[in-house]
């Protein structure tokens, strides 16, 4: 086992821009769901699958309790500027064609938006990764579109679905900014956030995410690596009532990580794009270092019976 790295540390800036942005020293993690597919499913043995009353009625809990659904850009630049603590951060992995079909209408109709994270290399295909269980359609560049049109956001899953901790660099390239350029040319727009497939993710992977121009990834839990390129999720399943939501929203209250700066914690460029007001007060900060490469990876690994918990499928 490597040693883990340490926070990358940056003396603090005393001023009104840099306690909104950091916390008064210290930030803390974002709580950020991560969902998969949503649709009537019988056979869902890795337990990705939510149905549409679930999801409505998940959605009426967190509106009931005063909190909005937002894409984590949209929740990362409200943080920045110091207007995020109503909001949450609401994820679809694997971009599959039902999140235009029932999940949009109903995050609409609640008021909600939500990050989708798709694979611009299986367009209209299916989740062949996973071994057992049915055959999920995934969104087509039309429902990839829809999607943005919608107002949500549109992020990379990668291009296939790989374990990128157990790729080359030629792959991991592909995949990592690959996927992006894929995604610019189908949008218009490059995805500003990245999502690990199976949350599987190491400092090599990290740092490719970074320097591919990536503003944060999500992972699922990311432990020492834990920051604005790797950001920890709750995973929500057809079982999770309203008692269960209202318990992992205290678990995270209670144990939810300090994100290290990454240069100034990095929502920085966001909050430099927010306004005249924020561009100006911003302070200036060093770029983000890059994670030592000795650090292993930190991700579930990849199981034939996921934990639920814990799978970033």
């Amino acid at each position: 086992m490597s040693a883990e790295i340490s926070p990358v540390h940056v003396p603090p800036r005393r001023s009104a821009a840099s306690d909104t942005l950091s916390g008064r020293g210290r930030r803390t993690a974002p709580w950020v769901l991560m969902y998969h597919s949503v649709g009537e499913c019988a056979d869902d043995p890795y337990l990705v699958t939510v149905s549409p009353d679930r999801l409505e009625r998940q959605l009426r809990w967190l509106n009931g309790r005063g909190l909005t659904g937002v894409g984590v850009a949209e929740l990362l630049r409200a943080r920045a500027d110091g207007r995020g603590k109503r909001l949450v951060g609401l994820t679809f992995d694997d971009g599959y064609a039902d999140f235009v079909e029932h999940a949009v209408p109903l995050l609409r109709r609640y008021e909600h938006s939500a990050t989708v994270f798709v694979l611009p290399g299986r367009l209209g295909g299916s989740n062949d990764w996973d071994e057992l269980g049915p055959r999920k359609p995934l969104l087509t560049e039309d429902g990839i579109r829809a999607a943005a049109a919608a107002g949500m956001e549109v992020g990379s899953h990668g291009l296939v679905h790989l374990d990128l901790t157990a790729t080359a660099d030629d792959v991991l390239a592909a995949e990592v900014r690959g996927s992006r350029d894929r995604l610019q040319e189908i949008t218009g727009k490059a995805p500003e956030g990245f999502c690990y497939p199976y949350g599987k993710l190491d400092a090599r992977v990290v740092n490719a995410v970074r320097a591919a121009g990536y503003a944060y990834g999500c992972a699922v839990g990311a432990g020492p690596l834990t920051g604005t390129h790797a950001l920890p999720r709750a995973y929500v399943g057809e079982r999770d009532t309203a008692g269960h939501l209202h318990l992992k929203r205290l678990q995270h209250l209670l144990r939810r990580r300090p994100l290290p700066f990454e240069g100034g914690y990095a929502a920085l460029p966001y909050a430099r794009t927010a306004g005249p007001r924020d561009s100006a007060d911003a302070p200036d900060v060093p770029d983000a270092p890059e994670v030592p490469d000795a650090r292993v990876a930190e991700g579930p690994p990849v199981p034939s019976e996921p934990r639920v918990e814990q799978d970033g499928r």
